[in-house]
């Protein structure tokens, strides 16, 4: 009787393992390519001005494609970030570009791959993380130039990350050499959009991008042909996607359309069908964002959804067509793009889209350094001094208003600002108040300057904003003022100026400074907060304000404060002042002793990048 006893158990615990077996073999395996640098603009799939992408379009067929994909960010790290992360960058601090401290994950929260693993995946990244988090030893079985799904386990499932840089922007720095060598394309035959100068030189450039997007989707082909010869097709998502906007100038580090709308393609594995509401072969417009991608991954695994993450998945269990269908949001952020600074925040919601410029004197076109590696942004400045542009070709050099609403499905390069229009004023405020809505309930950390964030809150983010919920809506109330006329802001930008608290006399420096002449009636107030602060940065934001105004040269006070810095991310905000000083119309002439330099702040090399561009 006993040993029968035991029979039956070794039998129960035999049939209990090959369920388990059973269960791991039938989750799905889930594959991402990643082509660095690519806006859905430049692809035939989406654009017809675009290259033709033969393997990635094949995939189309047996899958969805996404005519509303998003990155949060258009830039690697912080896009990355957002991605591995699924949850949004400032509220967690990881949105700068490139990051100076690497951040914890919110306590009690991983990134996303860490639920894969535990729940028996095989989990690979081949080979980019670029992260601004702190990565846990429980995230990647292998991350490295040789990690391979072919590694795993007899029947394991597998989440596996390629990714391309073929088409990344070093791709775009270019000789005149180069020029003279030609492309594959016909450069007669592209388009260049109509906010670029139309020359040769940016015919080149497209027709460059398009050779480069032929041969990432070449090996886009190589990857999906390996999982075909593997007998893996019909059980594996594939997700294509670009890892941000690019790579032309004025779209990567941009937060338009170019720099955030990126290409989407999932395929549906004939053997997962039933997991998706969406049909292979399709297009959806539902809009998904890059911090609803690991949710995605997670809810086609089967695993439930951790606490403490904001994206929600647009495909598996749970998500019907319905629900995809409504979904017509994003959000998007920028901040630090490597030296240069401007805190922009935006929604789209559906054909609409808002831009809240926080420091709308910071135009787009301010030096930095990699873009301008870039000979067609070299001309494109050189032609805008020469004063041989267009109005719109000029908007990327001229100072920006505190709001911009486009209609994007008519004016894709947003051009023709409908903030100001009295038609457009529900939408204006409708959208004014989601964002609004959003930077504080996050809270967003960035009303704190960048350097401070370092100091007193990057051991741990989220707690730290949490704590500070209440101080940063002040903050956030306090750069609002700039939206109202100068009449109805003035009493409250008088009182801010003269606040115990430095970052609302920091905000009501910028308001005035987005004021510009109508704020001068402040001048006094504003000059002796640039002779004694307590803040260094408040003494150049003061100077910055009397700079552009012109009521005062800034340069004496911009150069001590940056002399009597001791930190190197504060010393870098200080510079980002000194060089919009240097080349905005009033044009101050800097000559700045580096001897004088802390040599603390000599170490971060996003100053010396600063400090290399002022010397020349």
């Amino acid at each position: 009787m006993k040993f029968k006893f035991l029979i039956l158990i070794a039998l129960l615990q035999f049939s209990y393992s090959v369920k388990i077996n059973a269960q791991k073999i039938e989750r799905p395996n889930i594959v991402w390519i990643v082509s660095e640098d690519n806006s859905k603009h430049y692809l035939k799939l989406y654009d017809k001005t675009g290259a033709a992408t033969p393997n990635i379009e094949k995939l189309a067929e047996t899958g969805v494609v996404f005519n509303h994909a998003f990155s949060n960010t258009p830039v690697c790290s912080a896009a990355r970030s957002t991605l591995i992360a699924s949850s949004y960058g400032p509220r967690l601090g990881t949105h700068y570009h490139r990051k100076m401290v690497k951040v914890p994950m919110p306590n009690g929260v991983e990134m996303f791959p860490a639920y894969l693993k535990k729940a028996g995946y095989y989990t690979t990244n081949n080979a980019k993380e670029d992260y601004n988090i702190i990565t846990g030893a429980n995230v990647w079985d292998d991350s490295s130039k040789k990690a391979t799904w072919r590694d795993r386990k007899p029947n394991q499932p597998f989440y596996h990350v390629y990714n391309i840089g073929t088409t990344h922007e070093g791709q775009m720095h270019f000789t005149e050499e180069d020029v003279k060598a030609g492309t594959k394309t016909d450069q007669s035959k592209v388009f260049v959009q109509p906010n670029h100068p139309q020359t040769a030189l940016f015919r080149y450039s497209v027709a460059r991008y398009h050779d480069k997007i032929q041969e990432m989707d070449a090996q886009v082909g190589e990857v999906i042909d390996n999982l075909k010869k593997d007998g893996l097709f019909d059980d594996t998502f594939i997700f294509y996607y670009g890892d941000h906007g690019g790579v032309l100038p004025g779209s990567k580090g941009y937060i338009n359309e170019m720099g955030l709308h990126v290409p989407l393609v999932v395929h549906i594995p004939s053997k997962y069908k039933d997991l998706v509401s969406v049909k292979a072969g399709t297009r959806n417009d539902g809009f998904v964002s890059f911090v609803d991608f690991g949710a995605t991954v997670l809810n086609l695994a089967g695993i439930k959804m951790p606490k403490g993450i904001d994206g929600k998945p647009f495909l598996g269990k749970g998500v019907s067509k319905r629900d995809l269908d409504k979904r017509d949001e994003t959000f998007s952020y920028t901040n630090r793009m490597d030296e240069k600074y401007d805190m922009v925040r935006a929604v789209r919601k559906g054909k609409y889209k808002y831009a809240r410029n926080y420091e709308p004197f910071n135009f787009d076109g301010l030096m930095n350094n990699y873009r301008y590696k870039q000979l067609g942004y070299q001309q494109w400045n050189t032609l805008y001094k020469e004063g041989k542009l267009n109005k719109d070709q000029s908007k990327f050099f001229e100072p920006k208003q505190p709001e911009e609403l486009y209609n994007v499905e008519v004016d894709p390069y947003e051009l023709n600002n409908l903030a100001t229009k009295a038609e457009y004023q529900s939408v204006l405020k409708s959208l004014r108040k989601n964002l609004n809505k959003r930077v504080c309930g996050m809270p967003d950390l960035s009303f704190y300057p960048e350097f401070y964030l370092i100091n007193n809150a990057f051991k741990n983010p989220v707690a730290f904003g949490q704590k500070h919920k209440k101080d940063i809506k002040k903050y956030i109330e306090t750069a609002n003022l700039m939206l109202l006329t100068f009449d109805k802001a003035k009493s409250k930008l008088q009182k801010g100026l003269q606040s115990k608290d430095p970052w609302v006399r920091y905000w009501s420096v910028i308001s005035c400074s987005a004021f510009g002449d109508e704020a001068k009636e402040f001048n006094s107030v504003i000059k002796s907060i640039s002779k004694s602060d307590s803040e260094l940065i408040n003494r150049v934001r003061a100077a910055e304000f009397l700079g552009l105004t012109k009521a005062e040269n800034p340069t004496e006070v911009m150069t001590q404060s940056l002399y009597a810095s001791n930190d190197g991310a504060e010393a870098l905000l200080i510079l980002n002042s000194i060089v919009l000083m240097e080349d905005c119309k009033a044009n101050y002439s800097f000559n700045i002793d580096q001897s004088k330099l802390k040599s603390k702040v000599l170490e971060e090399p996003q100053v010396l990048r600063r400090l290399e561009y002022l010397n020349k």
